[in-house]
């Protein structure tokens, strides 16, 4: 019972911390204005939208249904401190400049790789494509080549254009030779949404990352989100109201931390949780590459998964959470890497 009550009020400051370090952001980024006794806050999500905060009190949706210090009463907080000098007295307040850190580009070998770029990725992914085995066939009508066919899809989403506007394109890869004929825009659509092609796409991206094996040996795992043209509409209790929000899908990779190099790749829907995705990453990495370490945030701590990356002979290094147990007696890697954890 006491372990929990500590948990949950380090769950708090934790809560608030990040409220005030946003609320910092906020004053830094944005113009809040006096009016009255009030103080104007715009959203730091979008610029138009604004709160009220007047004293202890915000009209923001954090602060009214959880009664919580926001992190705009923070904004106002740190603006008062910038504004108030040594006598006690608060200047006018003005929006802060923030200094943009900007570098110089190479643009010669900015254009020529631009310019480059789509003959390059053609005939590397014909290339590549070139692993692919044409499955036997015993029965049937000819199916068409499937390494040609894994061309066309991953042309297809490369070049963003319709099924449609995509067969001149893959006009010009046959006249380069990067395709035996050009495949009718249809049969590219149903190879696209076969279920088939997924390994087979998981392979050649594994393939792909082989010529570094000799580079990288610290690797990185997080996930990311790819939008549809579906929407999907759903009740939000941050605002109080059903949004229309676009349909995605997450796809969850190992990368070299070097290189950045993506050496295995998993999809899952967009509800999906990211930790039973982890195991599944580092054997595959650990196929074709020797791992050293591997990196993850807190959304990937268990004891599974550190297991399985001590098995491949590595050194895990992920966040524990709040309410992560540790036992000093225990032997485990999980306990291994509590010592190790800063």
């Amino acid at each position: 019972m006491n372990e929990t009550i500590v948990h949950t009020n380090e769950y708090r400051q934790d809560g608030q911390e990040a409220r005030r370090q946003r609320g910092l952001v906020l004053a830094a980024t944005r113009k809040i204005r006096r009016k009255a006794n009030a103080w104007i806050v715009p959203s730091q999500r979008d610029a138009n939208d604004q709160y009220i905060v007047d004293g202890d009190t915000c009209t923001c949706p954090d602060h009214t249904t959880r009664g919580v210090r926001c992190k705009h009463m923070y904004a106002v907080e740190y603006v008062l401190q910038r504004e108030t000098r040594s006598d006690g007295t608060v200047t006018e307040t003005e929006s802060v400049k923030v200094t943009r850190v900007t570098y110089r580009q190479d643009w010669r070998a900015y254009n020529a790789a631009q310019t480059e770029e789509k003959t390059r990725f053609t005939a590397l992914l014909s290339e590549l494509c070139q692993t692919v085995p044409q499955p036997e066939q015993t029965k049937g009508r000819p199916r068409l080549p499937l390494a040609d066919m894994v061309f066309a899809s991953a042309f297809k989403v490369y070049t963003g254009f319709s099924s449609r506007r995509f067969t001149s394109d893959l006009r010009d890869a046959q006249a380069n030779g990067h395709v035996a004929s050009a495949p009718h825009f249809n049969s590219v659509t149903n190879y696209l949404a076969s279920p088939a092609l997924t390994p087979i796409l998981q392979g050649l991206i594994a393939t792909s990352s082989l010529p570094l094996r000799a580079v990288e040996t610290d690797f990185a795992v997080d996930s990311s989100g790819f939008g549809t043209s579906r929407f999907v509409r759903w009740y939000t209790k941050k605002y109080g109201r059903e949004q229309d929000n676009r349909e995605w899908v997450k796809v969850h990779v190992m990368c070299g931390v070097q290189t950045k190099i993506v050496t295995s790749v998993e999809v899952s829907n967009w509800a999906a949780n990211d930790s039973p995705f982890f195991v599944p990453l580092v054997n595959a990495t650990a196929a074709n590459f020797p791992i050293a370490e591997v990196s993850a945030d807190k959304a990937y701590i268990s004891r599974r998964n550190v297991a399985a990356v001590a098995q491949v002979g590595a050194t895990p290094y992920i966040p524990f959470k709040i309410n992560s147990t540790l036992d000093p007696s225990d032997n485990s890697d999980w306990t291994k890497m509590s010592i190790c954890s800063p």
